[in-house]
């Protein structure tokens, strides 16, 4: 009986996220409105859609699953717990502060209404190569990020039910194509805001049912020492030096790049009211990874508690284990436990969409209609854009299907990916007047290239060379906007004034 209790509680989530998409689906009128809403998001919405989509099953997965993994290892990763959730936050905070407001003046400016249409139209690229190395760029790192969140929705579904982890993963992923498919931004922006209440009530519906089942806050601190000096930032043994803490503070400069956040600010209606987005987002980010965090650090005596460590316990899942058991005691709990499921489908769900239109929009706008089909009519735009998410879906199936894959190494990589090729040429195109379109070209391919360069050959020399490969990457980016924009004829007027413009629209 609990178990349908639990199962209606899901069933009731995925039916009000299609009937979102249902309800908003006639709102798309063209493709600028499926690809951006129009630019008609509210503050919160645009708050909590940036943040939801942003943080995604790496909160309520991948980030406690670090902080456990340490205490279930005997060997301590809180220190990379932490210094990744203070670089993300500072991250959050400064993309924000930086890059919100003028963004969203400059892409209406120059009708941009994608993260490529805006690097094209800021360099008046009329070959279109800058236009289609960025979508591709989107394409080859969207696709792995996307596959990470229907892997989690398998994970989740095949230790809550033992449920074949592929059957679930491809009804997960179909759920969220169809309300994506019938709504666009609209429905994943509005839905974004949902799911991020949702996550909120689950990680705190987990944190007072966790810490009670654990044996209070004393027994959870007790159960720390498993690790000597677990909660020193500098590692158990104080390996973890500058270099280590730089490598994961480098997450927060991700953000600069990250196309399904930078939509948000260019979607927002009215940019005055960017401070209090700003603030709600910034609250909540804190709040959030804070909670994940300890999740992940009282999981270890909850698991004790319960005598599920050992054997195939994956500390990823602890929040999948604390549901579970909450789901025993009586129907309520077991609707809470619903809620708790529920709110780890909506981080999964609250990335996915976004990631899914991102990709969608670079092949079927950014590629499609600007190389093959220029003279499609309107409804014709919008059946291949459709098509184009649903092809998005079976792409990202695939890359999903192996189900031993970790959600915070998948999502590590492309948000490497993505803050590498296009952080730095972001924050260049936004405050450098004397970048060119050589500049950007360059510093897209260093960025994406090192990324891979980095990771799969470098970093294995070890040592100095072991960092995450954000930080190479996107230095190394910024210096080849740099030498090639100077090595290159100054832009035209035209841009120049442009640029111009908008610095005087941002001192109004």
């Amino acid at each position: 009986m609990t178990g349908a209790v639990i199962i209606f509680a899901i069933v009731l989530y995925m039916a009000s996220v299609i009937y979102v998409g249902m309800r908003l689906s006639s709102q798309n009128k063209s493709t600028d409105d499926f690809y951006l809403g129009g630019r008609r998001l509210g503050p919160l919405v645009t708050a909590m859609s940036a943040e939801a989509s942003d943080m995604s099953s790496w909160l309520l997965m991948g980030l406690p699953g670090v902080a456990l993994a340490g205490l279930v290892a005997g060997n301590g990763t809180f220190a990379e717990s932490v210094w990744t959730a203070i670089g993300l936050a500072i991250g959050t905070y400064l993309n924000w502060i930086i890059v919100a407001k003028r963004l969203r003046i400059y892409s209406e400016k120059i009708d941009a209404n994608t993260i490529p249409d805006f690097f094209s139209n800021r360099y008046g690229d009329k070959s279109g190569a800058l236009l289609a190395l960025s979508a591709v760029i989107i394409i080859v790192y969207f696709v792995p990020y996307t596959a990470s969140g229907f892997a989690a929705v398998g994970k989740l579904f095949n230790s809550l039910f033992n449920l074949d982890y592929h059957a679930s993963m491809v009804v997960g992923a179909a759920v969220i194509a169809i309300y994506t498919i019938l709504g666009g931004f609209l429905a994943a922006s509005t839905t974004d805001f949902i799911q991020g209440v949702i996550m909120s009530i689950a990680m705190l519906v987990v944190f007072f049912y966790g810490v009670s089942t654990a044996g209070g806050m004393d027994t959870i601190m007790a159960n720390t020492s498993v690790v000597k000096n677990y909660f020193s930032l500098s590692g158990p043994d104080g390996s973890y030096g500058f270099l280590p803490v730089a490598s994961t503070l480098a997450w927060g400069l991700g953000y600069f790049g990250m196309p399904h956040i930078l939509l948000r600010f260019m979607a927002i209606e009215d940019r005055k009211k960017l401070t209090l987005a700003r603030r709600v987002a910034c609250i909540w980010v804190v709040i959030s990874m804070a909670l994940a965090i300890f999740i992940g650090v009282m999981g270890y005596s909850f698991a004790k508690t319960e005598g599920i460590l050992g054997g195939n316990f994956d500390p990823e899942r602890i929040i999948v284990y604390i549901a579970s058991s909450l789901s025993k005691n009586n129907l309520f709990c077991a609707f809470g436990a619903g809620v708790i499921i529920s709110g780890i489908l909506a981080s999964i769900m609250s990335t996915s969409d976004s990631q899914m239109l991102a990709a969608a929009s670079s092949v079927s706008e950014n590629i499609f209609r600007r190389f093959w089909f220029k003279n499609m009519s309107e409804k014709a735009q919008m059946i291949f854009a459709r098509l184009t998410v649903f092809l998005i879906t079976i792409i990202g199936i695939v890359f999903a299907w192996n189900s031993n894959s970790s959600v915070f190494r998948i999502v590590s990589f492309a948000w490497a990916g993505f803050g590498a090729a296009f952080g730095p040429l972001m924050l260049f195109s936004l405050f450098w007047k004397r970048t060119t379109k050589s500049g950007a070209l360059a510093g897209v391919v260093v960025g994406g290239v090192m990324v891979f360069v980095w990771k799969f050959g470098v970093a294995k020399l070890g040592g100095l060379f072991s960092i995450y490969e954000l930080l190479p990457a996107f230095l190394l980016s910024s210096l080849a906007i740099v030498i090639f924009s100077l090595a290159s004829k100054a832009p035209d007027k035209e841009i120049v004034d442009a640029f111009e413009a908008v610095n005087a629209e941002m001192k109004k």
